[in-house]
């Protein structure tokens, strides 16, 4: 996810929440629960380092400068946020599992692109945790096709492609401060200024009824996505 700050547009906010509905990991043993939420740390970082990337080519130094265009996990992790958090979620059966990373900041100002800057930073993140769900599915017919298909195997490219799906989903969602909403304020007409800062105001609010009350409408759609990447499912 994106991290913003509306009134100086400088692209800096607190850490921001992201969520991985667990139904797929209720019935995992242990091990692969752990490595579950190891290969969503990474996602989520994969998922940060394209905001940065492409914050940096529309002509922002700030994540650069900041260290946070690398794959070195160290940067990115919120200790709390990263491990403690999801850890003691899956530790006590909670049903899902929350964390999120540190959030790349970027200043909005210094964007050479001033009218679709920021949509084109906030759709790196989810964009590229798509790509990674389609490179694994098609990893995954390769290796089927080429009879290299091991229970192992299976079972590490349906995590990843179930955290990365999740992952995208939840953050196309159009509520602040998640980057679905950059979409959403780009098509809607200048006259609904109104709505977007409604929306704002109403954001944290509309952030928990969607964690805990809608969340679950969007699974049906991962898991048909998921099935049309994983062959044999």
């Amino acid at each position: 996810m994106l991290s913003y700050l509306v009134q100086s547009a400088s692209g800096t906010s607190g850490p921001i929440l992201i969520l991985i509905l667990s139904t797929y990991t209720t019935f995992m043993d242990p091990i692969t629960t752990l490595f579950s939420i190891i290969i969503l740390v990474f996602s989520v970082i994969l998922h940060e380092v394209a905001h940065g990337i492409v914050a940096v080519r529309l002509g922002d130094p700030t994540p650069r400068i900041q260290g946070r265009i690398t794959l070195n996990p160290i940067p990115h992790i919120d200790l709390f946020g990263s491990i403690i958090l999801p850890l003691l979620l899956v530790v006590t059966g909670s049903g899902i599992v929350l964390g999120w990373a540190k959030p790349v900041q970027y200043n909005e100002r210094n964007l050479t692109d001033k009218k679709y800057g920021a949509l084109k930073v906030a759709m790196a993140g989810p964009l590229t945790n798509i790509a990674i769900a389609i490179l694994f599915g098609l990893l995954s017919y390769l290796a089927l096709t080429l009879g290299l298909f091991t229970p192992a195997f299976m079972t590490i490219a349906s995590i990843v492609i179930l955290v990365n799906l999740s992952l995208a989903c939840f953050n196309l969602i159009p509520i602040p401060p998640l980057d679905g909403h950059y979409l959403l304020f780009a098509i809607l007409p200048a006259s609904w200024h109104q709505f977007r800062e409604t929306l704002r105001r109403q954001s944290f609010i509309l952030m928990i009824i969607m964690v805990f009350f809608l969340w679950q409408l969007f699974t049906p759609l991962i898991f048909f996505l998921y099935r049309l990447l994983m062959p044999g499912i």
